[in-house]
């Protein structure tokens, strides 16, 4: 545990989960981190938006930084003095990746590697890499232990599967401590409305169809954004260096299921729902075991899906003045 006050950089830190973690680190909702100073750096690309740190915007404690993290530069001048670095930085839209790989590859795999590089020169005391499910690829039955191998279908994918290896090679290498956490799939607020829960909320909202790949059965396990955060919290704590944790909240639904429910919360039917054609190489089904981090650090899903899948949908339907500009900008951009 990192004694009281630790220097804190979080990348990706005005994307979806990185926010979510940087506003419960400050409200001090991880023990062990109390008093965090907090460095954000983040290259505010489509998915990162100031408007998610707004809630902490008049912290003290907050530091913001706009940068890349390919820069080797701003990532050695932001890693003085740091103590722990929460690397949540990303692309992380899968048909973005088939449609060009290209941005995937340089940030998930060369950036990566610029924060550790440039972690390990200034003695950075813990690195905690944040990544998926999605490297393991797709399973029939059963969930992946820790150990499985990688088999990662979509270049999205394959990146992090890139950028997990590269992380533990520089604790194996050089002595770097790290940790790596895989989630299973995210929801909650402030979530890109690409993906599909806010996409199908807003979508109803709006009185646009929802497009559902395929025949809707693959199988995704679902985990509150806050019980993920907590995970990494606990890792970035108490995990061993040189670890991987999985992460997963032990709800798995088809994504007609979820659809069928999301229909429900918003009073609408199946009449919304417009099938199209399935995305290349679609994983058919995700599920991790999360014995590993229960075990050693003690974790539970606090969040009921229940709870945490309503209390979403009611979230993006009372703040339009989030995500209604992001779509505006994006059908603008199509």
């Amino acid at each position: 545990m990192i004694p009281g006050g630790p220097r804190v950089l979080v990348t990706g830190g005005a994307g979806f989960i990185g926010s979510h973690f940087v506003r419960e680190l400050l409200a001090g909702a991880y023990p062990g981190l109390d008093g965090a100073r907090v460095v954000v750096l983040d290259k505010l690309t489509y998915a990162g938006n100031m408007a998610n740190l707004a809630p902490v915007a008049g912290d003290p404690r907050l530091t913001f930084v706009r940068g890349d993290i390919c820069d080797a530069k701003l990532a050695t001048e932001l890693m003085r003095g740091t103590d722990l670095v929460v690397h949540f930085a990303a692309e992380s839209h899968v048909d973005r990746s088939i449609e060009d790989a290209h941005h995937f590859a340089r940030t998930n795999v060369l950036g990566t590697q610029t924060m550790l590089r440039t972690a390990l020169a200034a003695d950075v005391r813990r690195f905690v890499h944040v990544s998926t499910d999605e490297v393991y690829g797709s399973i029939d039955e059963g969930s992946w232990p820790e150990y499985h191998p990688l088999e990662p279908n979509s270049p999205y994918a394959a990146s992090k599967a890139a950028s997990d290896l590269m992380a533990l090679a520089f604790h194996r290498t050089h002595g770097l401590e790290v940790c790596v956490t895989r989630c299973s799939n995210n929801y909650g607020p402030y979530q890109y409305p690409e993906k599909l829960l806010p996409l199908f909320v807003t979508n109803l909202a709006d009185g646009l169809p929802l497009p559902l790949y395929g025949d809707g059965g693959n199988v995704r396990e679902w985990l509150h954004v806050d019980d993920h955060c907590r995970g990494v919290a606990l890792v970035a704590q108490k995990g061993r260096a040189g670890e991987i944790y999985n992460i997963g909240g032990g709800t798995e639904l088809t994504n007609r299921e979820l659809t069928e429910r999301v229909l429900g919360l918003c009073g609408a039917d199946w009449s919304a729902v417009r099938p199209v054609a399935d995305r290349k190489g679609h994983d058919r089904r995700y599920s991790v075991d999360i014995g590993k981090i229960s075990d050693e650090l003690g974790y539970t899903a606090h969040v009921s899906f229940e709870e945490g899948l309503e209390r979403t949908v009611r979230w993006y339907q009372t703040h339009r003045d989030w995500w209604g500009p992001l779509k505006a900008r994006d059908r603008q951009a199509a």
